[in-house]
């Protein structure tokens, strides 16, 4: 439990010029543990208005036209209205924010946290907007920066193992990991029947091409058996989006971008999951940031995931799916039909990936470690 400083609630500002006010696992897991622990929390980012939600202050941004415009008009915009809240601690989320988080820890007392979702050296190595013969510099920038720039922050956060090893050894960093919310495990116990006898694949998060949506739908043309596809989420690329739903059969349904708390409804009407994600660099060793695969265990559906050392270790060890090529649809396919036809084998990958996040991965036990970073920061107030 948190400390008072000067017999007043500390105040906490948490930044993002990326993501949405409720993003998961920004709004949905660390600001609502940090009001549970009765931190006065202040949330900027991007959201229509400025309003209060669960207990939580939203300043926010307005929706930046292209990429240019995020990256300088609207962190230049984020400082501003973070240095307003004088904060004790600020939390930022974004690489582009790092500035920001610089001028904070130089012109206030305050602390400051950098919060790091993703490799991104590594994920610049495939981002198509950048031309492919400066990406490796790009890239080598991006992971000097970050690593420069940790000294002057009291504390880093990471999604995983492989992130931590981007910067400096220290006592400064932690990893918190995106594991499922318990209520939400516990919320949903019983698979709700389909009606019309079909079997529902589902797939939840970012439509895109690193993503596997092309061999996702394109499974579809293989699958013999009564099945449907139901995509959670929404396209970035306009001209993929059109392809992609010109080209896809009737058994596909885009259900577009779904809130936190409506993903398990979906999820319990799912009888598969499916993480097809690309064997790039950014996505190989990263298993503890997917958190999809344990909100996909968390709801007792078997697994069908990309074979990456990661993932095929995590899935056998616990047995809670089967791993396959994401780059050959026919595989994928197969796999799929084997689950279909095998009901008990599916049924217990299921049960074993539930109790798995009962037990080990959810996020009740991983939130003590986020507090933990913020009473240690107290101390230092």
């Amino acid at each position: 439990m948190q400390q008072l400083i000067n017999n007043k609630t500390p105040k906490v500002c948490i930044l993002t010029s990326v993501h949405s006010a409720f993003d998961t696992r920004i709004f949905h897991k660390e600001v609502r543990t940090l009001v549970n622990a009765r931190y006065n929390v202040i949330l900027i980012a991007q959201h229509n208005k400025n309003e209060v939600v669960d207990r939580v202050k939203i300043v926010a941004l307005p929706k930046p036209k292209n990429r240019f415009f995020r990256v300088f008009t609207t962190a230049r915009e984020t400082y501003k209205l973070a240095l307003r809240q004088k904060a004790d601690i600020y939390h930022f989320h974004d690489p582009e924010l790092i500035p920001v988080g610089i001028l904070l820890k130089v012109l206030t007392r305050a602390k400051v946290i950098y919060d790091v979702h993703e490799d991104v050296p590594k994920q610049i190595l495939t981002k198509e907007w950048i031309p492919l013969y400066i990406r490796a510099l790009v890239s080598k920038i991006a992971f000097l920066s970050e690593r420069v720039s940790s000294i002057f922050f009291d504390a880093i956060i990471v999604a995983g193992k492989d992130i931590a090893e981007h910067f400096p050894a220290s006592n400064k960093i932690t990893i918190l990991r995106n594991f499922p919310l318990l209520e939400m495990v516990q919320r949903n116990k019983k698979k709700r029947q389909n009606a019309k006898g079909q079997v529902i694949l589902v797939y939840a998060g970012g439509l895109t091409k690193d993503r596997g949506i092309k061999e996702m739908v394109h499974v579809m043309d293989y699958v013999k058996n009564n099945v449907e596809l139901r995509l959670l989420g929404n396209f970035d690329d306009l001209s993929l989006e059109r392809e992609i739903t010109k080209n896809a059969s009737k058994k596909v349904k885009f259900i577009g971008w779904v809130p936190y708390e409506q993903v398990f409804q979906y999820l319990r009407e799912a009888d598969i999951g499916l993480i097809l994600l690309h064997p790039t660099p950014n996505y190989v060793i990263a298993f503890g940031r997917f958190n999809k695969i344990f909100e996909y265990m968390a709801a007792g559906l078997p697994i069908v995931a990309s074979n990456f050392p990661s993932l095929r270790e995590i899935i056998e060890d616990i047995g809670c799916g089967i791993t396959v090529n994401p780059l050959n649809p026919r595989e994928i396919a197969k796999t799929i039909e084997y689950l279909i036809m095998h009901p008990n084998n599916a049924q217990k990958m299921g049960e074993n990936g539930r109790k798995a996040t009962l037990k080990k991965y959810n996020w009740e036990i991983e939130k003590e470690r986020l507090l933990s970073v913020y009473e240690k920061l107290m101390e230092k107030v």
